[in-house]
């Protein structure tokens, strides 16, 4: 187990490093470098000159580079002059709120996919999977704006039970007070998690309903429903775990189209924003923070695999 953790987090780190990297040359590939980016098109060679010597861009890219790690290591992630505030202030803001967003469509869907997965694998080949699956393809196929389009439109324009707009809180607390508002963005964002978990469940409870244990099992006379629901379900349930870290990147890009479509003042909007308005220290730290928690959250759903998946543990131990 020690070996195994010792070579996930030395592969974190490679790729933790190779996200600083290139984040740093986006930084210095921009037309007309970081300068023209913040100082607009109206600045002056002179005064573009004087940027990047006070922010040390007229010095070597290694030494830069170096510069560049060393204020990430401080937490130091640059300064937005569009919002004449620093990233990290920008960013922790807004960072909380859409991590309430995202655990709360990230447990609806768990609670909605699983059950779904079970009746699937269950009746599977029959109506009951065939409807599921239909349902779930079209949901993954379905652009995430106009699902959220038509959520709108028919819970807050036809039938006027919910508000269309996000709550405006500006903290978490501020947020979770109006409930009402937070339920179109949650059923939004986890309509697509909630076809993909289910698929995913599906194909490891047939995996697993064909295993000698569970044959083991019913000739020994339990219940079907016992079988499935405490000896299948609970191996079916690995690959979710797995998933749960490698969802990060599409959870984030969902959350950017949410909440920009229900004006929700979370990460999402705020790199929607600084998109519009070139704003590149607030882009490349959202990036930077994003790719980070994607590679922690891989390395987490690994060693959580690792650790409940006997499998995993036999192949380690026969290597």
């Amino acid at each position: 187990m020690v070996r195994y953790l010792i070579t996930r987090l030395g592969q974190a780190l490679v790729v933790v490093v190779l996200v600083t990297v290139i984040a740093f040359l986006i930084l210095h590939l921009l037309p007309g470098g970081a300068a023209r980016a913040t100082l607009g098109k109206e600045a002056t060679l002179e005064q573009l000159a004087a940027f990047n010597h006070d922010m040390g861009y007229d010095r070597p890219w290694i030494q830069q580079y170096g510069m560049y790690v060393q204020r990430l290591l401080r937490g130091d992630l640059g300064y937005s002059y569009q919002l004449n505030q620093s990233v990290v202030e920008a960013i922790s803001q807004r960072l909380p709120k859409t991590m309430v967003l995202s655990l709360l469509s990230t447990v609806l869907a768990i609670v909605l996919a699983i059950p779904l997965g079970v009746i699937q694998a269950v009746r599977r080949n029959r109506w009951p999977d065939y409807a599921i699956t239909s349902l779930s393809l079209l949901a993954y196929a379905t652009p995430i704006f106009f699902m959220g389009l038509m959520m709108i439109i028919l819970f807050s324009q036809v039938w006027p039970i919910l508000p269309p707009e996000a709550p405006q809180g500006f903290t978490v607390a501020e947020v979770l007070a109006d409930p009402a508002g937070l339920v179109l963005p949650t059923i939004t964002l986890a309509i697509v998690t909630i076809a993909v978990y289910s698929r995913y469940v599906r194909s490891a409870m047939v995996d697993n309903l064909n295993e000698n244990y569970v044959r083991t099992a019913r000739s020994k006379g339990l219940s079907e429903r016992r079988v499935v629901l405490r000896h299948t379900l609970r191996n079916g349930l690995f690959p979710v775990i797995a998933l749960l870290g490698m969802y990060l990147p599409a959870l984030f890009s969902g959350a950017l189209v949410v909440e920009s479509l229900f004006n929700f003042p979370g990460m999402g909007q705020l790199f929607w924003q600084a998109a519009l308005k070139r704003d590149f220290p607030i882009l490349l730290g959202v990036t930077v923070i994003i790719s980070i928690a994607t590679v922690v959250g891989a390395l987490v759903a690994d060693l959580l695999y690792a650790a409940v998946d006997p499998r995993v543990r036999l192949q380690r131990s026969a290597s």
